[in-house]
């Protein structure tokens, strides 16, 4: 019987556990393989998607004025990639403050080596750690490294739901310690037509990204999928402030989990959802950041395609 590497039987645990359900999901942290990654930097590089090029132009604009809100410390960044705006925070603190420290925390062990390496010619002076694995594996490490600003961006906090948004935060707000900054991009609410491009790209990467995640298990489950029978389907719900994202089957599928000796079937017609993008409105967040002790020092905001970075800093129950 195959079992697979550690790794490879959570992943097909966690495939388990959402195929089997009804609607039918994947987790989308899976995603981000070493294709996945490249994959989405396809996407942020293509005319229809405003969400990496507004926020990039938002940190060009605002990196000074965040460094010296905040002083010198320790950058922490959830999701790092390759860091690619992350440089114009950096740039900011050692040119305002010298050597300092960086800690990129990546699922994805190539792209976090790969930023790592990158970024130590331009920054000589930044002392760079890397950790490889989920949010939560840095949450238990960030006492330790404050004082620090805490970088959510891209909007990723809107690939989470309500509930798992709720523990996110809770996680947050017992993980940083009074003082303590975080600077979170998020994606605004705005015009429909808008967001729908920018999940359905016509050169066809937000499609590809999509069916990563299934030729990702035919690479370490052996699940045997057919990529072409998967169709990539995204559009934005104004009632639920969400973009939804589907792979749809267009023919019935036999999928095999090799390190679980299980195999799941899906009928054609069936939809997996693989991720949502939830859109937010200001007021609103503030106030709801705001009960998890996370009190907004600044905003920055782009008008013409609506995105915020909010400067946040953690309070304490008295403050």
């Amino acid at each position: 019987m195959y079992s697979g590497s550690i790794e490879e039987r959570e992943f097909a645990r966690a495939a388990a556990l959402g195929l089997s359900d009804h609607p039918r999901w994947l987790p989308c942290r899976y995603l981000y393989d070493a294709e996945g990654s490249r994959l989405f930097e396809r996407i942020t590089e293509t005319p229809e998607y405003y969400l990496t090029r507004t926020e990039t132009a938002l940190l060009d604009g605002s990196a000074d004025s965040i460094a010296r809100l905040t002083g010198n410390r320790t950058l922490v960044e959830l999701g790092a990639g390759n860091a690619r705006k992350t440089e114009r925070i950096l740039t900011a603190y050692t040119q305002g403050f010298g050597a300092g420290r960086y800690v990129p925390v990546d699922v994805s062990g190539d792209a976090l080596a790969e930023t790592t390496k990158t970024l130590a010619g331009p920054f000589p002076t930044l002392a760079i750690r890397g950790v490889h694995g989920t949010y939560e594996t840095v949450f238990p490490l960030l006492p330790s490294l404050s004082p620090l600003v805490l970088l959510f961006l891209g909007s990723t906090i809107g690939n989470l739901n309500q509930t798992e948004a709720a523990v996110f935060w809770s996680e947050v707000r017992c993980a940083l310690s009074p003082g303590d900054f975080m600077l979170l991009g998020v994606d605004l609410v705005k015009d429909a037509a808008i967001i729908d491009a920018a999940y359905n790209d016509a050169a066809g990467w937000s499609a590809a990204f999509t069916k990563n995640i299934f030729a990702r298990m035919n690479r370490e489950l052996g699940s045997e999928i057919d990529l072409d029978a998967i169709d990539h389907e995204a559009a934005y719900r104004p009632e639920w402030r969400r973009v939804e994202i589907f792979a749809r089957m267009t023919r019935r599928q036999e999928i095999r989990l090799a390190p679980l000796d299980r195999t799941i079937t899906l009928e054609a017609g069936e939809r997996v959802m693989t991720e949502i993008s939830r859109k937010f409105e200001l007021t609103e967040l503030r106030e709801y950041l705001g009960s998890f002790e996370l009190e907004t020092v600044q905003t920055f905001t782009d008008s013409d395609r609506p995105y915020a970075l909010l400067l946040l800093r953690r309070g304490s129950p008295h403050d």
